[in-house]
């Protein structure tokens, strides 16, 4: 039993999302207390009245207590997993004990990341964000949710299933010599192509990457693009799962009967011609995922109103139309998060995908609003941590900088079709409390104006980056014959390679090739994280598949030691360990956490930070604390690159300890050639 919500202050619901056991244990607490001859209630309302009593009493020792609970098990074992993040409480609930409460905890903090990702900076406004997870149209909120639902779904599998979502790194296709053709084919032909069309409509294609499954085969970056942060990437390859997805056992061809396949025909990969004449052709892919589901999912949603919601038929998105996601970009003087970028995900053949992420138009408005909004958000800060009374000096210089370009700003807005006469109003009454004479100055008196500005500026931000305005936004996106020009273009380049990269996902890297030097090694994953890329053998454990590790529950007790492990291993280093070896029955496990500089030279083993109990989980999706740890590392190795690199491994028990240590530093080193590596 699963349950996920996001709800307000005042206990309303801004998102559910539930497995078939809870929906059905909630219907039937609160059905059996319904009168007779009265129906079940709006099943909405059902998960409104069962969390309100915990929401309410969050809120309360909140405000009360300054301080709330993050967790509690029921007497039933349900573990309840509580986040607040302004004015929002997520609440994750488990009750099968598939999940641990810091398996729990790093859902919450995924999912926020992917609400980011979505809206952008709305969600620094919480009254807005609000309205934007419910939307007062009911067949908007129905498809938002859905959408939302998926995305937690695709996660929690991929978290589950695959290795790359487990470390949370990148892990890339090793064939050196397909992936440089790759990238070249990206940079010199479809990239450039793109680029210099007359139909791409302003948007500029800053990044594409070819994906077969979660894998990365070729990505590539135009030199006007900022890196693309591996949190970012990994939220665009859930959403690209979550758009077409993939089922490994099912889309791929068996790798024993590999040539006796054509891979042409629908038999192989249950798809149509990979070609398609014209975009009608190119939706046939939707029943097909229709009848290949990767996830049994029930829409509770329809539940929300049974009179109205059952026959209301939600239309599918276009195809052709893109995805707004809001990514990080490297600035000259800092990194700006959440800038807007618009996303097409281009199905090649099941299970191999082509991404563009292209800036827009009005991009560059997105940085001038987050430097304001920035701004005021410091000047807030500085009112509040000032003693009661005194004035804030420290803050006067910043907005005087920003005051000219906020000018500016609006004055550009009023020749424009956004409502701005808001936000001009409320900067209006800010510049004569804080810069008239008559005024009070920077005080505490002005924080609310601080907190007004900040949502009017937020307010802007939505006009221009999440509503549609219409047939204007039209032609703002890449033509579809433009889409489909660059679908082509791939499914042409990889036409010869689709049945070797479909096994090649699946079977990446085989411990054969290190058991002669390794012998007793069963497992292993290492984790660059410099460059976050991973490489790891391939964790097969399907019951027509055998791989090293044998054939259906012998690999799924392996796969199952290997992600104890990892919960452990961050349980070690939460508390400062970067060294774990540990024994379990007929196992060994060892962890390394190590440091070097360019040059290969390992560098001094160091304290690292122990993280407090409520702070956000390890990894690159909850939140980035290998770049803060490469940060804090740094401090000590002014004028040197460093690099920071991990290793899990897991040995048969009967190896002396000696041995097993040696094995892990020639991996270590081994791993890492050139020649085992595609090219970055």
């Amino acid at each position: 039993m699963k349950c996920f919500l996001i709800a307000s202050e005042s206990a309303e619901v801004l998102f559910y999302w539930t497995d078939p056991e809870f929906q059905q244990n909630v219907q039937e607490k609160y059905g059996a207390s319904q009168e007779e001859g009265q129906g079940l209630p709006a099943f909405e309302d059902s998960v409104s009245t069962l969390f309100a009593p915990i929401i309410i009493s969050c809120s309360t020792m909140v405000d009360r207590l300054s301080d709330s609970y993050t967790s509690f098990t029921t007497e039933n074992n349900h573990i309840y997993v509580l986040q607040k993040f302004d004015e929002c409480l997520y609440i994750a609930v488990n009750g099968d004990g598939e999940e641990s409460e810091n398996d729990m905890r790093r859902k919450v903090y995924v999912m926020k990341k992917l609400i980011e990702v979505l809206f952008g900076m709305v969600t620094l406004s919480s009254n807005l964000l609000r309205k934007e997870l419910r939307p007062q149209d009911t067949a908007q909120r129905v498809r938002l949710w859905k959408h939302l639902q998926s995305l937690l779904e695709t996660y929690s599998h991929l978290r589950d299933n695959d290795q790359s979502f487990l470390v949370e790194a990148v892990e890339r296709l090793i064939h050196p010599t397909l992936c440089e053709q790759c990238i070249e084919f990206l940079e010199r032909r479809l990239v450039q192509q793109l680029n210099s069309s007359v139909e791409r409509a302003g948007e500029e294609v800053l990044h594409a990457f070819i994906l077969v499954h979660t894998k990365l085969l070729a990505f590539y970056s135009t030199r006007s693009a900022s890196r693309l942060p591996t949190s970012d990437l990994l939220t665009l390859i859930i959403m690209a799962q979550s758009m077409y997805p993939s089922n490994a056992d099912l889309d791929d061809p068996v790798p024993e009967d590999i040539e006796s396949t054509s891979g042409s025909g629908p038999e192989s990969f249950y798809t149509p011609e990979p070609s398609p004449t014209d975009r009608d052709s190119s939706s046939s892919d939707k029943p097909v995922r229709e009848s290949t589901p990767v996830f049994e999912f029930m829409d509770p949603d329809i539940q929300m109103a049974e009179d109205s919601l059952q026959t209301l038929e939600v239309p599918p998105p276009d195809p052709s139309t893109p995805r707004r996601v809001f990514l990080e970009i490297s600035g000259k003087d800092r990194p700006y998060p959440m800038m807007p970028h618009s996303m097409y995900c281009l199905p090649l053949w099941p299970g191999i995908t082509l991404v563009l992420l292209t800036k827009i138009p009005t991009s560059a408005l997105a940085i001038s609003v987050y430097k304001i909004l920035d701004a005021f958000d410091q000047l807030e800060k500085r009112l509040s941590e000032s003693q009661e009374g005194s004035a804030a000096p420290r803050g006067t210089p910043n907005i005087h900088d920003i005051r000219g370009k906020l000018d500016k700003l609006i004055k550009t807005l009023v020749t424009s079709e956004v409502q701005s006469a808001q936000l001009q109003n409320v900067w209006t009454e800010f510049k004569n409390r804080a810069f008239a004479r008559g005024g009070s100055g920077f005080n505490k008196d002005l924080i609310p104006w601080c907190k007004n500005m900040k949502t009017q500026l937020c307010g802007i931000y939505r006009q221009y980056f999440l509503i549609d305005s219409g047939p204007a936004d039209i032609p703002q996106r890449l033509s579809p014959a433009l889409q489909e020009r660059a679908q082509t273009m791939a499914q042409e380049k990889l036409m010869d390679w689709k049945d070797f990269l479909l096994v090649k996902s699946k079977r990446n890297i085989t411990m054969v090739s290190y058991l002669e030097d390794f012998p007793g090694l069963v497992h292993f994953i290492c984790v660059d994280r410099f460059s976050d890329q991973m490489i790891a053998p391939s964790l097969s454990i399907a019951e027509r598949t055998t791989s090293e590790l044998g054939k259906g529950p012998v690999a799924q007790f392996i796969k199952n030691k290997v992600w104890n492990l990892v919960s452990t291993m961050r349980c070690f280093l939460r508390k400062g360990y970067s060294t774990v070896t540990l024994r379990d029955g007929d196992f060994y496990f060892c962890y390394f956490l190590w440091f070097e500089n360019e040059n290969g030279y390992k560098l001094e083993a160091g304290d690292i930070p122990i993280l407090p109990d409520d702070s956000a989980p390890i990894g690159m999706l909850a939140w980035d604390y290998y770049r803060k740890l490469l940060r804090y590392k740094s401090k000590n190795h002014q004028g040197e690159v460093v690099k920071c690199y991990e290793l899990l491994t897991v040995h048969l028990g009967v190896i002396p300890t000696e041995i097993i240590l040696q094995h892990c530093r020639q991996l270590a080193s081994k791993l890492w050639e050139p020649s085992r590596n595609p090219l970055l």
